[in-house]
C-alpha cells in the first residue's frame, strides 16, 4: 500500500518552507539561504570567553601599546570619566541613620577633609608601591577596565607605625589572576576566581610577578572579604548575563577591524614611499629570459661572467654620459634603452573614505564618537558636535557610575572604617546604627570627575542658568557637570566677595545684579505688607 506524500508549502524564494518563512527570519536560513551556513553554538558567557581569555587580553594589550586609535580610546575614557581629580561628595543616609541633616553635613565635611589629606597625598601613601595617588589609581582602574574588561584592587594593611593610617591598596593586573599551576577550569574555580554554587566570588588566586622569568611562579589565595565584612579584594566588571566570572574587554567586537586598519595604514604608507622613491626608470632591451636568469641568480661561471660584463658595459656608458634630471643637459641613453618619467600619483585612491568608514565602526564598538576617536572635528556644526558629545557623555557617565565609582566607593569604605576606629572622624552620638551595622549608609557618596566638554561656553552657561531659574536643575547638578563641587564654589565666592569689599573693589556684575534684585524684591514685599496693614 503506497503512502501519500503530503505537499510542502514553500515561501516566496521557492526553497524555504512556509512555516519557517513565517517565523523569525534570524533563526532560519534567510532569504535565498544566506544564513544557512551560519550556525554559532549557544554558549554561556564563560564558555565563550574563558577558553581564549588570555589570548584575547594579550591582543587588546598589544593594540593599546602599538595602535594610536586604541591608545586614544583608552585616554578618552580616563579623561572624560575621571579627569585630573576624582572628588568625593560624601552624603550619608541621615534619615536612615536617625541623625539630623546638619549633623550629617558636619560629619561629611570632616570626612571629606580627612579623606583628601589621605587620598591625594603627594607621597602616595595610599599605594603599596608608592607610585599613585587615589585619582591615579582610579584612572588606572578605568583604563584597565577598558582594555581588559575588569579591574582588581587589593586592600592591604601597612605594618609600619610611621603613618596615621595603615590602610593601603595595591593595583593588581588581570594577567595575574589565574588558576593555580595553570590548571583547567572547574565548576568552583574559573580563571583564577573561586566561586560558590550560587556563582558569588569567594576568593582569588593571584600569581606573583615572575619577570624576568627566573623565579618560579607562585599563587596566593586572597579572600574577597574579611570576616568582619571589610573588603579584601575588589573586583569590578559589568556582567552581561548570569554566571559570568571574568570581564570581557571592550575591544573584542572591533579587534579584527582595528588590526586590519593598522595593517592597511602601514601598507598604504609603504606604497606611498615606494611611489615617491623613483622619479624615472630606464627600460633596457634585455629580453625576459635573460632578465629572469640574472634576477634569479646565475648558477654557472658563464652566466656570472655574462651578468658581470653586461652590468660593466652599462656602468661604463652612463659614467661617461650621466643621466641627470635636475640639470639642463639632454641625456643620451645606451642604444635600446628608453627613459620613462614617473609622474606623482594619488596615493589616496579612496583610502580616506574607507578609513572613515572603519573608524566609525570602531568608534561605535568602543562607545565613543567618531570625532573623538579620530580627532577630526572638521565639517561639524554646533548641533552635530553637541549631539555627538552628548552620546559619548552618556556612555562615560555610565562607566563612571558602575566602574570608577564602584572602585572608589569600596576603597573609601575601607579607609572610613579605620578613620572611625582611630577617631579621626567621630560618628554623631544620636546615630541609630554603628558603622558595622550600616556600612553602606555611612559610606554613601557620589564622585565628581571631569566636566562635560563645553563646545560653546556661552551657550552652555546660558543653558545652565535657564535650567536653574526654571527650577529644572540645581547648582549642585550644574556644577557637577562642569566637574566642580557647588559647596566649594559657594564658599570661595563668599571669601572673594569679602576680600573685594575689604580691598575697596566693586563687586562683580553678577553680584551687583543679584543684590539689586534682592533689594527690589524686599522693597516690594514691604510695600505690599504696608498696604495690607
Amino acid at each position: 500500500m503506497k503512502t501519500s506524500t503530503i505537499p510542502t508549502l514553500l515561501g516566496p524564494d521557492g526553497m524555504t518552507s512556509l512555516r519557517e518563512y513565517a517565523g523569525y527570519h534570524g533563526g532560519g536560513s534567510g532569504f535565498g539561504g544566506q544564513l544557512r551556513a551560519w550556525n554559532p553554538p549557544g554558549e554561556s558567557v564563560d564558555a565563550a570567553l574563558l577558553p581564549n581569555f588570555t589570548r584575547g587580553n594579550a591582543r587588546a594589550d598589544d593594540l593599546v601599546r602599538n595602535n594610536g586609535y586604541a591608545a586614544n580610546a583608552i585616554q578618552l575614557h580616563q579623561d572624560h570619566i575621571v579627569g585630573s581629580f576624582f572628588r568625593l561628595s560624601h552624603r550619608p543616609s541621615w534619615r536612615y541613620l536617625g541623625i539630623g541633616e546638619e549633623e550629617a553635613r558636619a560629619f561629611s565635611r570632616e570626612v571629606e577633609a580627612a579623606w583628601k589629606e589621605f587620598a591625594e597625598d603627594d607621597c602616595c601613601c595610599i599605594d603599596v608601591e608608592r607610585k599613585r595617588t587615589f585619582t591615579m589609581m582610579i584612572r588606572e582602574g578605568v583604563a584597565m577596565h577598558a582594555f581588559n574588561g575588569e579591574l582588581f584592587v587589593q586592600a592591604t594593611w601597612d605594618t609600619s607605625s610611621s603613618r596615621l593610617f595603615r590602610t593601603q591598596f595595591r593595583m593588581v593586573s588581570p594577567k595575574r589572576i589565574s588558576n593555580p599551576n595553570n590548571t583547567g577550569d572547574s565548576r568552583n574555580c574559573r580563571a583564577g576566581v573561586q566561586i560558590n554554587d550560587s556563582g558569588a566570588a569567594l576568593g582569588y588566586y593571584v600569581s606573583e610577578d615572575g619577570y624576568p622569568g627566573w623565579m618560579p611562579q607562585k599563587w596566593t589565595w586572597i579572600p574577597r572579604e574579611l570576616p568582619g565584612g571589610r573588603a579584601s579584594f575588589i573586583h569590578v566588571f559589568e556582567p552581561v548575563e548570569d554566571g559570568q566570572t571574568r570581564g570581557a574587554n571592550v575591544f573584542y567586537s572591533v579587534m579584527e577591524q582595528m588590526k586590519m586598519l593598522d595593517t592597511l595604514q602601514n601598507t598604504q604608507l609603504q606604497s606611498a614611499i615606494v611611489k615617491a622613491m623613483y622619479a624615472a626608470t630606464i627600460e633596457s632591451e634585455l629580453d625576459t629570459q635573460s632578465a629572469m636568469d640574472f634576477i634569479l641568480g646565475a648558477n654557472s661561471q658563464e652566466q656570472r661572467e655574462r651578468l658581470t660584463g653586461w652590468i660593466g658595459e652599462i656602468a661604463a656608458y652612463y659614467a661617461a654620459a650621466p643621466v641627470r634630471l635636475g640639470g639642463a643637459k639632454v641625456p643620451h641613453l645606451m642604444p635600446g634603452d628608453s627613459l620613462n618619467l614617473q609622474t606623482a600619483q594619488d596615493t589616496d585612491n579612496g583610502y580616506s573614505v574607507f578609513e572613515q568608514s572603519l573608524l566609525r565602526y570602531i568608534a561605535a564598538g568602543l562607545g565613543v564618537s567618531y570625532e573623538q576617536l579620530s580627532r577630526n572635528y572638521a565639517q561639524m556644526s554646533y548641533s552635530t558636535a553637541r549631539a555627538s558629545a552628548n552620546e559619548s557623555w552618556a556612555h562615560f557617565m555610565g562607566r563612571r557610575k558602575f566602574v570608577a565609582s564602584r572602585q572608589a566607593s569600596q576603597m573609601f569604605l575601607c579607609w572610613l572604617e579605620e578613620a572611625i576606629v582611630r577617631r579621626v572622624v567621630t560618628l554623631p552620638s544620636k546615630a541609630r546604627f554603628s558603622f558595622q551595622e550600616a556600612r553602606s549608609a555611612w559610606g554613601n557618596c557620589d564622585w565628581i570627575g571631569s566636566g562635560r566638554m563645553a563646545i560653546d561656553g556661552l551657550k552652555e552657561v546660558q543653558e545652565a542658568v535657564m535650567l536653574i531659574e526654571a527650577g529644572l536643575s540645581t547648582y549642585e547638578k550644574e556644577c557637577a557637570k562642569r566637574g566642580d563641587d557647588y559647596q566649594e564654589i559657594f564658599a570661595q565666592q563668599v571669601r572673594e566677595t569679602m576680600e573685594r569689599r575689604e580691598a575697596g573693589l566693586k563687586p562683580p556684575a553678577w553680584a551687583a545684579a543679584a543684590f539689586e534684585s534682592g533689594l527690589r524684591q524686599s522693597t516690594e514685599e514691604e510695600k505690599s505688607d504696608s498696604r495690607a496693614a
